[in-house]
């Protein structure tokens, strides 16, 4: 009868041992067309595969839509492949390969949805198989089913790499991809996930602006994604850092269409205060979610104290983590990242020494073991406080903890030993670096472009460059910008354009610095027509002026004495809503003193006081030096006690142009009492001012009380 197998259990071993089923076709389908399809169905082997969830050749009652119709050959080459694929003959299966069409395997992985990684093992060998024989890869149906397979299957991960792939390498645009994982399957649960997983995959490939294409494309549809893939959409916006304000629209957004906060969602508010610096607000929300009944998480905690180190209160941050296993009963604790913000906090506040003792006592008391993080921010913290000793001790234990230094541990070092211009100790150190197989990365290659430039090293600063340019796959501008930096500063403006040549040669493009830069080199060396022709070109590609662009700019004319068009310029920059700082504004009152244009400055100054534009001390400095010039000396004792009682302590600069000022034009009793008053205040004496000027007066006076 038709349906029973002729085959016990031992024939159908046999038949697996002693028959080639990846071999041809047509002698398997001789074998095999003796009995119907359906006998492998009966037979005690086939329904132990049924309980193990290994292959079912019926229907299951899963929601995926059932196969196509399919002809009596194909029902033959699909058992074949089960049967290979069920005991591991992946020789046998490779054979099969070229009769294995799209609907086949797509029937595999309906028939394996049980069993997720076997069904993921044959779609990546039958992928394999194609790009090998140079034919087209399975479709993008076929890849959503089995993304629906794993999710349902909870390898999660594997279903995103799949979504990654066919984003990047496919180029399949997200929208394609969320048409296709809504039509292959009609289980609404699975459909959610996979909507979900679409949402984690554009955040993890940081296209923050495609996950929210997906999720308004969805919300057109009246499906809405889990908070959880708003959560990571969020997350992905305040990583990339480009602009908080979206964020913050972002977040609006999801509110808007009645999203309810969970603990990740506090937790990533929480950080995004904290990184603006409003670290009352992050304490409000931090408030807000205990009275809504939500339990913070270490998480939490990290982020607050995190937030307290960057604004600089540590002793707040320390409060916090002794609080906060009393208020939730030890149920969170510290963990290695809360202590390396601690660490960093106090490395960054010049108190490398605290911090180490922070990882001696603190750490050691809650059982903590520092990490490479840990050391390494210690190793940095005492290398910036030039402890070098220090910092190489840390280094030396952090290799005995078995801890493996990573290139940024190296840098720290290296930059550091240049900056004291110990050259051959970082030369040192970079050999150390290679033998222990840890590779120089782009910024070890710009810190010694920068380091022997500095220390006069020229003709090694560019072999690091063309070593750089050789030997990292992975390349970047900075060590053209600082080469090109150099050259414009020495006036070798013509092989600064040949830097740039070669670098545009070479595939990268200029950006805002390497502009501004030529900029500067151009009004320096030939004026300001020619720097604006470089201007023009930067706009022309697109690149944004900065800041710096524009005080470049405004420097260059009024260097030139065309104070007018820099005046001019500033207005406009003004109007257009562009931020000035006191860089701005204290160069074109430099240009009026020395112009002589008094009413200008100073109408400029109280402009500047009216902007909320904090002072410098060489805003004072311009003011001082043009009154005391002028002959204006009460005034410039007037200007010179406002700068104090504005907090703002007069430099050296200050100190030598009253020095030389006062001395010229008045008495000696005032240039002695004018520096008694400056020194009393914590200004410390330019010594060449000090030793031509005021020490001979005090010799001076001395000789003379001593002969009354």
């Amino acid at each position: 009868m038709v349906g029973f197998s002729p085959f016990d259990l031992g024939e159908l071993e046999d038949l697996k041992e002693n028959v080639d089923l990846g071999g041809s076709i047509l002698m398997l389908h001789a074998i095999l067309s003796s009995v119907s399809p359906l006998c492998f169905i009966r037979s005690k082997t086939f329904r132990t595969l049924l309980r193990k969830g290994v292959c079912s050749f019926v229907q299951s009652q899963s929601l995926l839509p059932p196969p196509p119709a399919s002809n009596f050959s194909e029902e033959v080459i699909l058992e074949a492949t089960i049967i290979n694929l069920y005991c591991c003959r992946w020789h046998d299966l490779k054979k099969l390969s070229p009769a294995i069409t799209d609907n086949i395997v797509r029937r595999v992985i309906l028939q394996c949805q049980q069993s997720p990684q076997q069904a993921l093992y044959f779609f990546q060998m039958t992928d394999h198989n194609r790009q090998q024989r140079k034919l087209s890869p399975l479709c993008v149906d076929i890849n959503c089913l089995l993304i629906h397979v794993l999710i349902a299957g909870k390898m999660f991960d594997e279903s995103l790499n799949l979504m990654k792939k066919l984003m990047q390498q496919g180029g399949i645009a997200p929208l394609n991809l969320l048409d296709s994982l809504g039509h292959v399957h009609a289980n609404s649960w699975c459909k959610l996930a996979a909507y979900d997983a679409l949402v984690r995959a554009c955040t993890q490939l940081r296209a923050s602006s495609n996950a929210h294409l997906v999720i308004k494309t969805l919300r057109g549809k009246g499906i809405m994604v889990s908070i959880h893939a708003w959560n990571n959409f969020l997350n992905c916006v305040l990583m990339l850092r480009q602009d908080v304000n979206e964020f913050w629209m972002m977040y609006d957004e999801m509110l808007a269409f009645g999203y309810v906060e969970n603990i990740n969602t506090f937790n990533l508010v929480i950080l995004a205060l904290c990184r603006e610096f409003r670290l009352l607000e992050a304490f409000s929300v931090f408030s807000r979610l205990i009275k809504k009944g939500i339990e913070p998480n270490v998480v939490t905690l990290n982020m607050i104290v995190d937030g307290c180190c960057r604004k600089g209160d540590i002793a707040l941050a320390f409060e916090l983590i002794n609080n906060f296993s009393d208020l939730f009963r030890s149920r969170i604790e510290p963990n290695c990242i809360t202590y390396n913000s601690l660490v960093n906090g106090l490395c960054k506040a010049g108190e490398a020494a605290v911090g180490e003792r922070l990882l001696r006592e603190e750490m050691m008391k809650w059982g903590i073991k520092p990490n490479l993080r840990t050391y390494a921010t210690l190793v940095d913290g005492f290398a910036r406080q030039r402890k070098m000793d220090e910092a190489l001790r840390l280094f030396n234990e952090m290799l005995d903890r078995g801890l493996i230094p990573n290139s940024s541990v190296y840098n720290s070092l290296i930059n550091c030993f240049l900056k004291q211009g110990s050259v051959e100790y970082a030369w040192n150190i970079l050999s150390s670096m290679i033998e222990t197989l840890v590779f120089p990365d782009n910024f070890t290659y710009s810190i010694l472009v920068e380091g022997c430039l500095r220390n006069g090293f020229v003709k090694e600063a560019f072999q690091y460059h063309h070593k750089m340019r050789e030997e990292v796959p992975i390349r970047d501008i900075v060590s053209y910008n600082i080469l090109i930096n150099y050259l414009c500063k020495h006036s070798k403006i013509k092989e600064a354009k040949q830097l740039l040549a070669n670098m545009i040669t070479f595939g990268l493009f200029p950006d805002v610095i390497t502009y501004t830069t030529l900029i500067d080199g151009y009004c320096k060396r030939y004026g300001v027509d020619d720097a604006l022709q470089i201007y023009d070109g930067m706009v022309k590609y697109n690149q944004k002026p900065n800041l710096v662009t524009y005080n470049t700019i405004l420097n260059g004319l009024c260097k030139e004495d065309s104070i007018e068009v820099a005046s001019f310029v500033m207005t406009e920059m003004i109007r257009a809503d562009l931020y000035v700082d006191v860089i701005t504004y204290n160069t074109l009152m430099n240009a009026y003193c020395r112009k002589e244009y008094f009413d200008k400055a100073f109408s400029l100054y109280l402009q500047m006081r009216r902007h909320g534009i904090m002072e410098t001390e060489a805003t004072y400095n311009v003011l001082i030096n043009y009154l005391c010039k002028s002959g204006f000396f009460q005034l410039a004792q007037d200007l010179l006690k406002e700068m104090l009682d504005r907090g703002i302590l007069p430099d050296q600069i200050t100190y030598t142009i009253l020095m030389t000022l006062f001395s010229r034009h008045c008495s000696s009793n005032e240039v002695i009492e004018l520096h008694d008053f400056l020194v009393l205040r914590g200004v410390i004496p330019d010594e060449n001012a000090y030793n031509c000027i005021v020490s001979p007066l005090l010799e001076r006076e001395n000789v003379h009380i001593t002969i009354f």
